[in-house]
């Protein structure tokens, strides 16, 4: 049986928030990959590359980090900018550490 049938909710929110908790624990940079192209994506256009961007997470360079069941939303400066950041769990490519 399929999670849909079981009717379970998805696992990817889970591990994210738990794979970024573990990276801030071992004082390591959190960074997310995100597929720019998905909708309802609102990343700052100037840094896409190749359709993907890598932010930056780590907890002193974000405002209001919420990594919910549906989406990562946060607030951040770009050039000097502030822009709100909204991913859907369906554009997170990745989140790892450098």
């Amino acid at each position: 049986m399929s999670d849909q049938e079981l009717n379970l909710s998805p696992s990817r929110p889970y591990m994210a928030r738990a794979i970024y908790e573990w990276i801030c624990d071992n004082n390591l940079t959190p960074y997310l990959l995100v597929d720019a192209n998905q909708p309802n994506t609102m990343v700052p256009e100037q840094f896409i590359k190749d359709g993907q961007i890598v932010l930056n997470i780590v907890p002193h360079a974000v405002h209001g980090l919420h990594m919910g069941n549906d989406a990562i939303s946060f607030s951040a400066r770009f050039s000097g900018v502030s822009r709100d950041i909204y991913v859907p769990m369906s554009a997170v490519l990745g989140l790892y550490a450098r």
